[in-house]
């Protein structure tokens, strides 16, 4: 038979959303991560034994209290509705991802034997919660892979799991934990172990928590170093900042200056649209980037908008004095309704005001993500491509030693935004075994070591310089070897196992419909 609902509908939404609620402060700046182990519990609580509409009702209501907290900073600016729209549409996805698990939760009894169930259902309703984070990653216009379960995790004690199954495996390892210790809160004796042993189960879950905390990272090979030069200018670089053409660069030339004469400095690293004129039409800004690379003695990594026929491009760009631009990186992952408008017309028939402040459309690049700076290469990544797993774990496979992101979080002063994407660039250090410098406009930038932890920072909204040896590493981990095989292994398998669930039990049904009384 299948279980009763634990609470009642009127309590599980209330319940759900103080779930949400929890989940949100495991994420800076509170950064309380033992909450997503909270928020999980108390989710998945309100779902046993609930229908299909129950379960969408309940999911809603988590998926809005975590969003309209988790992304208010996409309201800073240009007002509620992107943030409103934002926040339901990911809420349904999270309700979809709820009737799943209730599905499960109804099913699973119905067919698996009692002995089974504890360990199936955990790793179904965790694989389950996995594929509802890859939807939403992925869907639509790309996806936005923000606020998921492992994210949460960089401050606690199995961040270091990362580096052997990604982030998806992460999320799938902590959901998988919580849900076997709801079912051995809820089962009967029997199911936990019976007789004389009816505490073996615990110890098994007990002994699973402590392998994943004492796990060490996977090790990646030390390198040497690369003495970095990163300069957050701190400049007006945010969309409604009232400033002329050249403003921002002048800003991160003036915060570049006092490297000058610095000693083996190997690149000097600018932040996203840190170059806001073309050097291409303006000598003046040229000559700007040669005495910046002359004068520090290294080669400038910048980032400007490079207009292409009738295209636009987010494009980083290394610069070397009397050659200019030596190799470039566009944008992979340009923000929709950001930085360009899908379906322009459609949505500009609803909010016409809010799409005419878009006035162009970035194109997504297709160049590498490396730079190859004097033999040592570097990995890339332009503000939110950082929480792309695919485009991370490609710089490494291509070589890079080191990952150098680009960022600019000006439009988000005085929220946390800038705060969440600097824990998705810790935790790709650790993920990926390579260190990071996280550059910001008006930051928080820091240079961040293969194990997660600060090496150098800077203050938000001050303008100041890094100078930092950062430590370089070869070989890949697990997680860039086969991080995105299991990530669909776990969801879509997940989905898989539940579609034959629900056949067994449906034929069951129609088998006992059919057999006549006695």
């Amino acid at each position: 038979m299948p279980p009763r609902p634990i609470f009642p509908l009127w309590a599980a939404v209330p319940l759900s959303v103080l779930a949400g609620v929890l989940f949100d402060l495991a994420f800076p700046s509170v950064a309380w991560w033992p909450m997503a182990f909270v928020s999980v519990a108390l989710a998945l609580l309100t779902l046993i034994g609930r229908r299909a509409g129950g379960a969408f009702l309940t999911g809603l209501a988590y998926g809005l209290a975590f969003y309209l907290l988790n992304v208010d900073f996409t309201a800073e600016w240009v007002g509620p509705l992107p943030w409103l729209a934002l926040s339901v549409l990911e809420a349904l996805f999270v309700a979809g991802g709820a009737v799943l698990i209730s599905l499960a939760y109804r099913w699973v009894p119905q067919v698996v034997p009692r002995r089974g169930r504890i360990l199936l259902t955990a790793v179904l309703v965790a694989g389950l919660w996995t594929a509802k984070e890859a939807v939403i990653g992925g869907f639509p216009y790309g996806g936005f892979p923000w606020g998921r379960v492992g994210t949460s995790q960089v401050n606690g004690p199995f961040a270091e799991v990362v580096s052997w199954t990604g982030t998806a495996g992460l999320t799938f390892l902590i959901v998988a934990l919580v849900a076997a210790a709801v079912e051995l809160v809820r089962s009967p004796r029997r199911a936990r172990g019976g007789g004389i042993r009816p505490f073996l189960p615990v110890g098994v879950l007990a002994l699973v928590a402590t392998a994943l905390v004492v796990v060490p990272a996977w090790a990646t090979t030390p390198a040497g170093s690369m003495r970095v030069a990163s300069v957050q200018g701190n400049g007006p670089a945010g969309y409604f900042d009232e400033r002329e053409a050249g403003d921002i660069l002048a800003s991160q030339y003036d915060a570049t200056t006092p490297l000058f004469g610095a000693d083996d400095v190997d690149v000097v690293l600018w932040p996203e649209g840190s170059v806001d004129v073309d050097p291409a039409g303006a000598p003046v800004v040229a000559a700007a980037l040669d005495r910046v690379v002359r004068q520090v003695g290294a080669p400038l990594i910048a980032n400007r908008i490079d207009k292409r026929g009738d295209e636009y491009f987010n494009m980083s760009f290394l610069w070397r004095e009397g050659t200019g631009i030596e190799q470039t990186y566009d944008k992979r992952n340009p923000v929709p309704f950001g930085e360009y408008v899908p379906d322009r017309e459609f949505y500009a028939s609803i909010a016409p005001d809010l799409i005419g402040m878009i006035g162009r459309d970035y194109t997504p690049g297709t160049t590498p993500p490396v730079f190859d700076v004097d033999g040592t290469l570097v990995g890339l990544a332009i503000c939110f491509d950082v929480i792309y797993d695919a485009l991370v774990w490609e710089g490494a496979r291509d070589g890079a030693r080191v990952y150098l992101f680009q960022t600019n979080n000006a439009d988000f002063r005085g929220t946390d935004e800038n705060l969440q994407q600097l824990a998705v660039a810790r935790l790709r250090a650790i993920e990926t075994g390579r260190s990071v410098v996280n550059l910001s406009t008006v930051g928080t930038s820091q240079v961040i070591a293969p194990d997660g932890s600060t090496i150098d920072g800077l203050p938000a909204d001050e303008p100041g310089h890094m100078l930092t040896d950062v430590p370089l590493r070869t070989g890949l981990t697990p997680a860039v070897l086969i991080g995105s095989s299991l990530n669909a292994l776990l969801s879509w398998g997940s989905v898989i196992v539940l579609a034959g669930l629900g056949i067994i039990v449906r034929r069951r049904s129609r088998g006992h419909a059919k057999t006549p009384a006695p």
